[in-house]
């Protein structure tokens, strides 16, 4: 059966999403093994992926996000939801309000190591068949971003708005000048991890919905947060995001993926 999954990241490294019972399974792939938790008593197979790890060890550049998005496509997730706690570049974006992504900045597309960001590096196509990614929903599953919408308003955490996401490779954080092109080119968010996953889950035609949540501004000449605060704002940002994902897990269905594999030699 059809599967649903969450990616979560740093604001879940020391706690569960709540009143959930998750069972870790080894999913082995040619990337390397993978624990996805897979989630009790739900009506079509649910999964957690934490993407640093349990607890938190992995840095962004450290992430395996190819064996992650193979272990996804291992249990045939059919609707994946990635979620973020993001630093905002737009003041008219409120911080500690659940956000949906409705579009990517990714310019290089690059992982961690240099490499492209795909999953096709074999030149014979075999695992998976190579092609080119056409977006022609885009990056974010339109019906299933509505499917979080109506998610997080039934459990009383309503989006307060949609935005772009930029993703910008870590481990480091961005500099003023990198702060202030951002936004000229139409980031309102940004973090260190999300975009990878995402371009990859799409080349597996595994649609995917975007939820992030603002925990500081990253905006030239605003004061930022205290260093020994940043715990307690990602622990905010957690609240904010984990009723929504709680329910996703439980109420979440699969949709049809919204997007083209072009290869060639195949027809329309």
């Amino acid at each position: 059966m059809t599967a649903v999954a969450a990616i979560l990241g740093s604001a879940f490294s020391d706690a569960l999403p709540g009143e959930l019972d998750l069972e870790a399974e080894k999913i082995e792939t040619e990337w390397g093994e993978q624990t996805l938790h897979r989630v009790a008593d739900t009506d079509r197979p649910a999964y957690v992926l934490f993407r640093h790890e349990v607890p938190h060890r992995l840095l962004p550049n450290q992430i395996h996000y190819r064996a992650q998005a193979a272990a996804l496509r291992a249990v045939d997730c059919g609707a994946l939801l990635v979620t973020s706690s993001v630093g905002v570049l737009d003041s008219n974006v409120p911080l500690y309000r659940p956000l949906v992504v409705d579009d990517l900045l990714m310019l290089a597309n690059r992982l961690p190591d240099g490499t492209a960001c795909t999953m096709f590096t074999d030149p014979e196509g075999v695992r998976p068949r190579q092609g080119h990614l056409v977006f022609d929903d885009g990056p974010f599953a339109s019906a299933l971003t509505e499917q979080v919408r109506t998610l997080a308003a039934q459990e009383d955490a309503p989006v307060a708005d949609s935005v772009t996401f930029a993703y910008v490779q870590g481990p480091r954080s961005k500099t003023a000048a990198e702060n202030r092109a951002l936004p000229r080119l139409g980031a309102q968010v940004n973090s260190m991890t999300l975009g990878p996953e995402v371009v990859l889950a799409n080349e597996l035609e595994i649609p995917c919905a975007g939820l992030v949540v603002g925990h500081k501004y990253s905006i030239p000449d605003r004061d930022p947060p205290e260093r020994n605060a940043l715990s307690t704002t990602l622990d905010r940002a957690r609240e904010e995001q984990e009723r929504i994902v709680t329910a996703f897990l439980r109420e979440g269905t699969p949709v049809d993926f919204p997007n083209t594999i072009y290869r060639f030699g195949e027809e329309a």
